[in-house]
């Protein structure tokens, strides 16, 4: 079986453009870019200046949140970035875990997004979907928009049972996993796996400045999404009672929500930090950090389950130098677009 295409995630910001050019100079398939405005800057934005700001690579919504916006919303940000770079980009739709919780909101229900993603395949198809009640259709005449069809690929982050069943439904392009499927998905036309790490250099420990800061940002998110699901877990975990005690005091809890993924997969908080140290020798256990060897059989246990994409969330104050080292560590074979 072949091994997975090389493609990196990251948020948006102001250096997009520059990682995106670095990542298609070292041969990277694609970027894809997250969506949680209270955290990171616009999804669209983002995607259109990568459009503009490269040549060859790819570019996807990793993953776009529906509720945040009209569905003939995301049908005229599709319509603009194909008009930009056609035929290079992918938009996955996900239930927003940590951009809705940002909002104090839990994540959509699983028919609410399929209902979205329906309407928005049927506007790329030119057709007519009812959306709040009303007809709706795609008007745009020649030169405002591309001629429909639009065939830009619709992907789905399914997340649990109820997530594969919506993505067998829709009949996807693709699905993106945020974690290992834990089953074969060679069936599925395309997939793509999230990972996070980093390379561990030479002489690098679990107290390197260097590996701390590009490895933490992601294992902390594991904090994250413990207090979100099952906080009592917390103390259970090394580092989480610390964690848990820093995010007491930093918000009253109606506000709690605000704190609880402050620099989610960028940058590290005191707390994440105070918690990072106490667990110790766990940040190497974190994703696929680890020395080039055990990354590349990490790799190769991705192709053995049909992962066809493996996606590096890349973090940490350098990410060049981050994409150099995983592009070196996983070999030039994987790194280069197929």
């Amino acid at each position: 079986m072949a091994e997975p295409l090389i493609s990196v995630g990251l948020p948006p910001s102001s250096r997009i453009v520059d990682y995106a050019r670095t990542a298609e100079r070292l041969g990277y398939h694609r970027v894809w870019v997250f969506d949680s405005p209270a955290l990171y800057g616009d999804l669209w934005v983002a995607l259109a200046r990568i459009a503009e700001g490269t040549e060859r690579i790819g570019f996807g919504a990793g993953v776009a949140v529906p509720s945040l916006r009209h569905p003939m919303v995301t049908a005229s940000a599709i319509a603009s970035v194909e008009e930009l770079a056609p035929g290079r980009l992918v938009t996955a739709f996900g239930t927003g875990f940590t951009a809705r919780r940002t909002l104090g909101q839990k994540g959509m229900r699983w028919a609410d997004l399929a209902t979205y993603v329906r309407q928005v395949r049927t506007l790329l198809d030119g057709g007519v979907t009812e959306i709040d009640g009303q007809p709706c259709q795609m008007l745009h005449p020649p030169g405002w928009a591309p001629e429909r069809p639009i065939r830009t690929p619709l992907w789905v982050a399914p997340g649990g049972p109820k997530g594969f069943a919506t993505a067998r439904e829709l009949g996807v392009d693709g699905i993106a996993l945020m974690m290992p499927p834990g089953e074969d998905v060679s069936g599925w036309p395309a997939s793509a796996l999230l990972i996070n790490g980093t390379v561990v250099r030479p002489g690098e420990d679990h107290t390197s400045p260097r590996l701390v800061d590009a490895a933490g940002p992601w294992f902390a998110t594991m904090f994250h999404g413990i207090w979100e699901l099952f906080p009592d877990a917390l103390d259970g975990v090394p580092g989480g009672a610390t964690w848990r005690a820093g995010l007491l005091a930093a918000r009253p809890e109606n506000e709690r929500h605000l704190a609880v993924h402050e620099g989610h997969g960028m940058v590290l908080t005191d707390r994440d930090r105070a918690a990072i140290a106490e667990a110790g020798e766990g940040i190497l256990t974190g994703g696929w950090t680890g020395e080039p060897a055990a990354i590349r059989n990490h790799l190769r246990e991705a192709g053995e389950t049909g992962i066809g994409e493996v996606i590096f969330t890349a973090s940490g104050p350098d990410i060049p130098d981050e994409l150099e080292a995983f592009a070196a560590a996983v070999g030039a074979d994987a790194s280069s677009a197929r």
